[in-house]
């Protein structure tokens, strides 16, 4: 039997010309859109973050197995003193409403509010630890994802579209791969006396983190980077001084004091102090969501740095859960967010583009303008 051509089917050739250049056509623009420079350089402030908590983790680990030493608390207050020591500082020398002081004088309560969630976000998670398993830690910890997704959307007025949620399943997708990897690899076993009790604990610290990343979002894009540290590193020491008196203490007495722990205590530092300095920055160019689902690969990076300094099984699934992560957050940024005008507005209610991945539709509107001048 002959073959049929194109014209006895019902489609010409011109037809079927079309379709091939309107298939070449789509796909063309989706890789333009997903493979862009903008997208590529969140990608990589995204991972210099994710490298930040994982010197943090790799340090606090390595303290804890092989000198026994276990105070958070005492390393949170020593970043926080590096915070105040450089932008509470720089706010004190400025002038105006700028100024220490008259910040202070208008929203001093809000701040210490702010603080507050900062340090007990910080302490609840790694205090989890001793009564949960690490493979609880790891998936309630993403309960904060949706908790910020939904201040966002109330404080923030952000707006979501479908993809964003598809994208946040896909990076949830890929920590469930992580924690399977780790069951098989039988890191699990590590649990506490009262699972319940940390498992709250994770909930009630996640929850604080979104906390603080939705006023984090806010202040940066509203107000400055450098307002955000500085109060931050002030009433952040305050508490943490506070608290570091009255639980840990003893801990702190009983500590082998020599220049390797001391090295330990600075490189956590350093690497706590760069973290809260830059990711300001990678905020106020995309969103506080995106900032999390980016750094969901810091638990992946810990575990690479483990099969080296505590022999931990690799897995094939590790790979996987990098990649699947990565998709996720590539969906997310490949898309703006919008945000709503406020409902108080005397102009009418419509809805204008947002902050988020404010690159990304610039370059998309410059496209649009060249389009129709062709046009």
């Amino acid at each position: 039997m002959e073959a049929e051509s194109p014209a006895s089917a019902g489609v010409t050739e011109p037809q079927a010309l079309g379709s091939v250049a309107t298939i070449g056509s789509h796909l063309s623009r989706i890789r333009s859109k997903l493979f862009t420079w903008d997208i590529l350089k969140t990608i990589a402030l995204g991972q210099m973050l994710s490298l930040c908590i994982c010197g943090t983790a790799i340090t606090s680990q390595y303290l804890a197995e092989k000198y026994q030493v276990n105070t958070p608390m005492l390393q949170s207050f020593i970043n926080y003193c590096l915070l105040f020591l450089v932008y509470t500082v720089v706010l004190a020398f400025r002038s105006g409403n700028d100024n220490l002081l008259e910040i202070l004088r208008r929203k001093w309560w809000k701040y210490i509010l702010l603080g507050l969630a900062d340090v007990e976000a910080n302490y609840l998670i790694v205090r989890a630890y001793q009564y949960t398993t690490l493979t609880s830690v790891q998936l309630l910890d993403c309960f904060g994802i949706p908790v910020l997704m939904a201040l966002s959307w109330f404080i923030l007025r952000a707006r979501y579209k479908v993809i964003h949620f598809v994208a946040v399943f896909v990076c949830l997708l890929g920590v469930g791969t992580m924690v399977g990897a780790d069951i098989l690899a039988g890191r699990e076993d590590n649990s506490g006396n009262d699972v319940l009790i940390g498992d709250i604990l994770v909930l009630l610290g996640a929850s604080l983190y979104a906390v603080s990343n939705a006023c984090e979002e806010y202040i940066v894009k509203k107000l400055s980077r450098q307002e955000f540290l500085g109060m931050v590193g002030l009433f952040g020491t305050v508490i943490s001084g506070i608290q570091l008196l009255i639980v840990e203490y003893k801990d702190i007495a009983r500590i082998p004091w020599d220049w390797k722990i001391a090295l330990l205590f600075v490189a956590f530092a350093l690497c706590m102090f760069c973290l809260y300095s830059f990711m300001p920055l990678v905020i106020k160019v995309t969103s506080a969501t995106s900032v999390n689902l980016g750094i969901l690969t810091a638990d992946l990076y810990s575990l690479f740095f483990g099969l080296f300094l505590f022999g931990y099984k690799f897995s094939g699934l590790y790979i996987l859960s990098f990649t699947v992560i990565m998709v996720g957050f590539v969906l997310y940024c490949s898309t703006p967010t919008r945000t709503a005008e406020p409902a108080e507005s005397s102009v009418p209610p419509v809805t204008s583009i947002g902050i988020d991945n404010l690159g990304l539709k610039l370059e998309e509107n410059g496209l649009s303008e060249t389009h129709s001048a062709v046009l």
